[in-house]
C-alpha cells in the first residue's frame, strides 16, 4: 500500500488501466484470431499507416501515456508524413484524416457507409440511452429525429418564425455589456470577460428558442447571467468536453463499469444539474398542451410537444424531447461563442482587420441603428472573418467520430468494418496543399468573393461538415456566429487593457481553446439611446 500512496492519480489510473486491460483482454482474443486469419479478397488492402499495435489491446498503452490524446495523434501523422493514419485502441480501428480529399472519400463519395456512430458511456448518458439526434447510431430512431430536427425546428419556416427571439438576446447582449461598461472593475471601466459574455449569449439564444426564456432564476437587471444560469452553462460544457474524449473504457467495452478515467461520475453530476433546471420546465409546458391551456407553437419545447403520430397520439417521449433539446442546447453554445473570441483576438492584433470590419458594418448599418440579421447577407467581410475562425480555430480537434458500417476502401487502404472515423477538423483547415498562402495566419480576405458562407461542403475546414450526419442547424449557426460577431463590432470599440499590449494567442494544454479567456475594454460607440432595452 505504502508504493500505492507514492502515485499520482494519474499514475495510478494508467497502472490500473493496464491491469485491467490484461485481465478482460482475452475476451478479444476471438476478434484478433479472427482479424489475423480470415482472409478476404477485401483484407488484402493494406491498413492506412500507423504505430504497431500491441497484440489484444492495441495502441492503448501509447495513448495513455501520450495525453492530450489528439496532439498526439496528429504530432504521429507528422512524423510519419500521412494524412490517413490507423491506430489501433483495443479491437477498434482509429482512423484520424487531415486531407480534405480523403475526408471528401469518407463523407461525400462513400457517405452512406460512414453514417453511423460510436457507443459510449458518456454518449448514452447524455442522449438517455440513444433517444437524440447527432449521437444516435444510424437507425429508425436516428432517421426519426432527424427528420423532426430538419423538417420542424430548424426549417428556414421555423427559423424566420422565430427571428424576434434571437433579436432579444442579441439587444440584451449590447445592454448587458453596455452596462459592465459604466463599471469599475480593478481601476478599469468597461473590462470585459469575452467568453463568458459570448458563451452566455449563445446559450441565451438557444434557451430563448427552445423555452421562450433567458433566465431560470430570478435574473439580473444589467442584463448579465445569475447563478443559475452560470450553473447550468458549466454543466453543458462539462458535458462537451467528456462527450467525445478518448477512454480506455470505449475501446474496452468490459471495462466501462469501473470508470477508470473517472468522466462518468463528472457528466452524470453535470446532467443531474442540466435536468434540474430544464426537465420541470419540460413537465410543465406538457400538462398545459394536455389540459389545453396552451395551444400556441411559440418555440422548439412547443412545436417537440404538438407533433403528432399517424394515429394522432405523441410523436414523442417525453424521455425523446428532453434529451433532444439538450442536445440541441449543447450543440449551439460552444462553436459560435469560441470562433467569435478566437477572432476578436486575432483582430485585436491586427488592427487593420478590425478596422475594416467596423468600417463594413458603418457603410451597410450605418451608427443610427443596431445591425440586424437581414443585414447578414451585405456583411461579407464579417462573414470573412467567421469563416477564417472557423478554419483556424475550430472547437475541437476532430469532428463527431463516424463509424464504418462495412468493410470498404478508401484511398487505396482497407477501412475495416466497425472502424471509427475522425475528421481533423484543426488540421484540414491548415493542410498547406489546400491553404498555401500563410496557412497558420489569420488572413480573412482568402475567403472574399462575390457573398461569403459558412458552410464548406469540400471540407477544406469544417464548420457544419456535410453528408447524412452534417448538422442541421448550419441556418441558425451562421446567424448565431454573425450577428454575435457584428453586434460586438459594430455597438463597441475594443482595446487591450493597459498593462497589455499583444494578445496571447497560445492554446490550452488540454483543448484547443483560447489558453486564457479573452479579456478586453468595451466603450460604447454608437448613440446611448441604442443600448437600452
Amino acid at each position: 500500500m505504502g508504493y500505492f500512496h507514492l502515485l499520482s492519480n494519474l499514475q495510478f489510473q494508467v497502472l490500473w488501466s493496464y491491469l485491467f486491460i490484461l485481465i478482460f483482454g482475452i475476451t478479444f482474443l476471438k476478434g484478433f484470431a479472427s482479424h489475423l486469419f480470415i482472409k478476404t479478397k477485401k483484407q488484402k488492402q493494406p491498413l492506412p499507416p500507423g504505430p504497431k499495435p500491441w497484440p489484444i489491446i492495441g495502441n492503448l498503452p501509447e495513448m495513455l501515456t501520450n495525453r492530450p490524446t489528439f496532439r498526439w495523434i496528429h504530432k504521429l501523422m507528422k512524423e510519419m508524413n500521412t494524412e490517413i493514419a490507423c491506430i489501433r485502441l483495443g479491437n477498434v480501428h482509429v482512423i484520424p484524416v487531415t486531407c480534405p480529399t480523403i475526408a471528401c472519400e469518407f463523407l461525400k463519395k462513400q457517405d452512406a457507409i460512414f453514417a453511423s456512430r460510436p457507443t459510449s458511456i458518456t454518449t448514452s448518458l447524455i442522449s438517455r440511452e440513444y433517444l437524440t439526434t447527432t449521437m444516435v447510431p444510424f437507425g429508425e430512431q436516428w432517421r426519426k429525429m432527424r427528420k423532426i430536427i430538419g423538417n420542424d425546428l430548424l426549417s428556414t419556416t421555423t427559423h424566420q418564425r422565430l427571428e424576434n427571439k434571437r433579436v432579444e438576446e442579441a439587444d440584451n447582449l449590447v445592454f448587458y455589456i453596455y452596462n459592465m461598461c459604466k463599471s469599475n472593475v480593478n481601476g478599469n471601466f468597461g473590462l470585459i470577460n469575452v467568453r463568458d459574455v459570448t458563451q452566455h449569449y449563445c446559450c441565451n439564444v438557444i434557451k430563448k428558442l427552445s423555452f421562450s426564456m433567458r433566465y431560470f432564476g430570478e435574473g439580473k437587471k444589467d442584463g448579465g447571467p445569475g447563478y443559475e444560469e452560470k450553473e447550468h452553462l458549466d454543466a453543458i460544457f462539462t458535458m462537451l468536453k467528456y462527450i467525445y474524449n478518448f477512454r480506455v473504457s470505449d475501446y474496452v467495452p468490459c471495462l466501462r463499469v469501473l470508470d477508470l478515467d473517472g468522466h462518468k461520475g463528472k457528466v452524470e453530476k453535470a446532467i443531474k444539474i442540466v435536468n434540474k433546471y430544464q426537465d420541470p420546465i419540460i413537465e410543465q409546458r406538457l400538462k398545459e398542451w394536455n389540459n389545453g391551456s396552451k395551444i400556441d407553437k411559440e418555440d422548439y419545447l412547443d412545436i417537440l410537444i404538438s407533433l403528432k403520430d399517424v394515429n394522432n397520439k405523441p410523436l414523442l417521449t417525453i424521455g425523446e424531447i428532453q434529451a433532444q433539446i439538450t442536445e440541441l442546447i449543447m450543440a449551439a453554445v460552444d462553436n459560435p461563442s469560441n470562433a467569435v473570441e478566437w477572432g476578436l483576438a486575432e483582430m485585436i492584433n491586427q488592427p487593420e482587420l478590425l478596422q475594416r470590419a467596423t468600417e463594413e458594418l458603418d457603410t451597410v448599418v450605418g451608427k443610427k441603428r443596431l445591425v440586424q440579421e437581414s443585414d447578414i447577407p451585405k456583411l461579407n467581410y464579417i462573414k470573412a472573418c467567421a469563416r477564417e475562425c472557423f478554419r483556424l480555430h475550430p472547437i475541437v480537434p476532430f469532428n463527431v467520430p463516424h463509424v464504418s458500417m462495412q468493410d470498404t476502401i478508401v484511398g487505396n487502404y482497407l477501412i475495416p468494418k466497425g472502424s471509427h472515423i475522425l475528421l481533423s477538423r484543426q488540421e484540414l483547415g491548415r493542410n498547406s496543399k489546400f491553404w498555401s498562402d500563410e496557412p497558420n495566419k489569420f488572413k480573412p480576405e482568402r475567403h472574399l468573393k462575390n457573398e461569403v458562407v459558412l458552410t464548406e461542403p469540400d471540407l477544406n475546414f469544417i464548420s457544419f461538415s456535410t453528408g447524412r450526419r452534417g448538422c442541421p442547424g448550419f441556418m441558425l449557426g451562421t446567424t448565431m456566429t454573425v450577428m454575435l460577431f457584428a453586434r460586438l463590432l459594430h455597438a463597441f470599440t475594443w482595446t487591450t487593457p493597459p498593462n497589455v499590449s499583444h494578445i496571447n494567442l497560445a492554446e490550452s494544454n488540454d483543448d484547443i481553446f483560447l489558453a486564457h479567456p479573452l479579456v478586453l475594454i468595451a466603450k460604447p460607440r454608437l448613440a446611448p439611446e441604442l443600448y437600452t432595452k
